[in-house]
């Protein structure tokens, strides 16, 4: 049974074993006495030990799990041992001893705001990617001022994206090992002067390059190459890393787009009521309930826009390895924000579906003086004010603007229906229909709604729209519009009602939509139509007649019959029967039975 011992490693606290801390313990002051004279050595110290604390942080899965000696020698094997990198400051130019923990780290994506004009995004991509800073620059420039998207992705990422604010955050920004020869580098290059920097890395390149073996390192590469199964699995393993990176791509453009248009929504339509923009007052006509316009675009951009925003933010974890995490609170509240937004959304669709739960109709009745021995005309008149852009259909409506400047909805949805009746006399019954989410405001809207009829020298004229004031809403309201015509009348249809008559007869209809621009005499249930083409008209137009004629004889084919005719004989098919004469011998077959006569008889 060993003790444990709680230490505090660049200001995170581990528990660790008692072995492992005497271990870990030698293994810093030898560091230290490594770097007794050099230059920066309490910032390189200073900077190992964060490292030190990342690497124990990436190892331990709980608060209560202790550090052992397995963990202390995983780290010192990453690290490297301190005598291969006891460098003086006078031969800092020096190559230093070569050592099997100085390899190939891969790159994290970190903001590098040392070589920054803004936020450091774009030097931090630069070395991710491994390209020059200013491909990516010109990039953002494109976005920026061609799709559009641009200052929104920036800002996302300069505040996910982490600053590489420590030496170690510099170097796995760059893809180095962090270990301590090249934290010892990193930070003495920043020491030294451009001159000298520059002079050393030359030096070194060059020395580097007359001391390499090749040979040697192609036997070494050959002795630790792995087998042809790992070479496929690593192959296969890229692929589907490419794949993943490329998933990513498409998440980020997804939730980014369909974030920048739920914005560009919200502020066209929620601002629509302050600044008038053109063509939402529809919106706001069709708005029964008077739901602000502002609250439900603000709602809108919550439910749709946080799913899209998570969308985002998993193409960045799948794209970025070190994505700063927004955080358990910031991803609660975003959860809390939306499940707030759907139940408003659902509670302002209910009140809307509310304002359509009543319906109620207001009666008018005129009657007319037509009686059975009139011709009675029916035409639908025009209004110029109303004729801009309408089309005929049900549930539709338009804005127009009254003598005094008020706001009017007018609609075309009317139907015409006629009936017959035995009374002396024409009637017309005016039924104004609304909808509402009680009785009484659906019969007050209905009431509101204006429509205008008359009878001039026996034409009635019936308007072709109804109107109601803007302040009543748009509420299906709607014309119906039943003419009882005594029996005996002649009706005559014009063109122009086609549009708002009936589909089919009944009992309670007798005219069609085809039967606009006929005459009609109305009887008991019933109408006849006086100027439509008779039947027999209509058959001449459909005449058959095919004649077939050569040297042997003819073939007659038309709609009274069938006749063929040879130099010998000829045979006739008629509506008197069959008729047949051939070498001196007649056939006539009819309903009386069959005749045969031969010249002979």
């Amino acid at each position: 049974m060993n003790k444990t011992v709680n230490i505090n490693l660049a200001g995170i606290f581990f528990h660790i074993d008692e072995d492992a801390y005497t271990k870990l313990q030698r293994y810093l002051e030898a560091i230290k006495r490594s770097f007794t004279d050099s230059q920066g050595r309490s910032e390189i110290i200073s900077d190992i030990e964060a490292r030190i604390a990342e690497l124990f942080n990436e190892r331990v899965k709980h608060d209560k799990q202790v550090i052992g000696v397995k963990e202390v020698d995983d780290v010192i094997t990453i690290m490297g041992q301190p005598e291969d990198y006891i460098v003086d400051d006078e031969i800092f130019e020096d190559e230093p001893k070569q050592h099997s923990s100085n390899r190939t780290a891969s790159r994290k994506l970190f903001r590098d705001t040392d070589n920054s004009y803004v936020g450091g995004v774009s030097a931090g991509l630069s070395h991710y990617f491994g390209i020059d800073a200013i491909w990516i620059r010109l990039i953002w420039i494109l976005l920026i001022f061609g799709a559009g998207t641009g200052v929104l992705l920036y800002i996302l990422l300069w505040i996910l994206v982490p600053e590489a604010k420590t030496t170690s955050d510099k170097l796995m920004m760059k893809g180095e090992p962090v270990n301590i020869s090249n934290i010892e580098k990193k930070i003495k290059d920043g020491i030294s002067t451009v001159s000298d920097v520059a002079k050393n890395v030359s030096d070194s390149v060059s020395d580097a390059a007359k001391n390499i073996d090749f040979k040697k390192k192609s036997n070494s590469l050959k002795s630790t190459s792995t087998s042809f199964f790992d070479t496929i699995g690593d192959i296969f393993m890229f692929f589907l890393k490419v794949a993943a990176k490329f998933i990513g791509i498409i998440l980020i453009i997804i939730g980014a787009s369909a974030l920048i248009g739920l914005i560009i929504g919200m502020f066209t339509v929620g601002i629509s009521d302050a600044i008038n923009v053109p063509g939402f007052d529809i919106v706001d006509t069709a708005n029964a309930a008077g739901t602000p316009v502002w609250l439900v675009s603000l709602l809108s951009l919550f439910a749709i826009g946080i799913p899209f925003f998570f969308i985002f933010y998993l193409g960045l974890k799948i794209l970025i390895n070190n994505l700063r995490s927004i955080g358990n609170i910031a991803k609660f509240s975003l959860l809390g924000l939306w499940l707030m937004a759907i139940i408003g959304l659902v509670v302002i669709g209910v009140t809307q579906a509310t304002e359509h739960a009543f319906d109620a109709t207001v009666n008018e009745k005129e009657e007319y003086n037509i009686t059975a021995k009139d011709t009675l005309n029916i035409k639908m008149m025009d209004n110029n004010a109303y004729n801009k852009s309408m089309h005929r259909g049900g549930n539709s409506f338009y804005l127009a603007y009254g003598d005094n400047d008020e706001k009017i909805i007018y609609s075309s949805d009317i139907r015409l229906t006629i009936r017959s009746t035995e009374d002396s006399i024409a009637t017309l019954h005016v039924e104004k229909n609304a909808d509402g989410n009680s009785y009484q405001t659906a019969k007050e809207r209905a009431e509101n709604i204006i429509y205008k009829y008359a009878l001039v020298n026996n034409t009635i004229q019936l308007d072709k729209y109804l109107t109601t004031d803007a302040e009543n809403k748009f509420s299906d309201q709607e014309i119906e519009l039943i003419l009882y015509i005594p029996e005996g009348t002649v009706l005559k249809l014009n063109k122009n009602t086609r549009s708002f008559l009936n589909y089919y007869t009944s009992n309670n209809n007798l005219v069609t939509y085809k039967d606009a621009g006929h005459y009609f005499k109305i009887l008991n249930d019933e109408a006849t139509c006086l100027d439509c083409p008779k039947d027999d008209e209509e058959e001449d137009d459909y005449k058959i007649k095919i004649n077939v004629n050569d040297e042997k004889g003819s073939i007659n084919i038309h709609n009274d019959g069938v006749e063929i005719k040879t130099k010998d004989s000829n045979l006739k098919i008629d509506e008197n029967g069959v008729r047949g004469n051939a070498n001196d011998v007649k056939v006539h077959i009819d309903e009386d039975g069959i005749q045969i006569h031969s010249d002979d008889d």
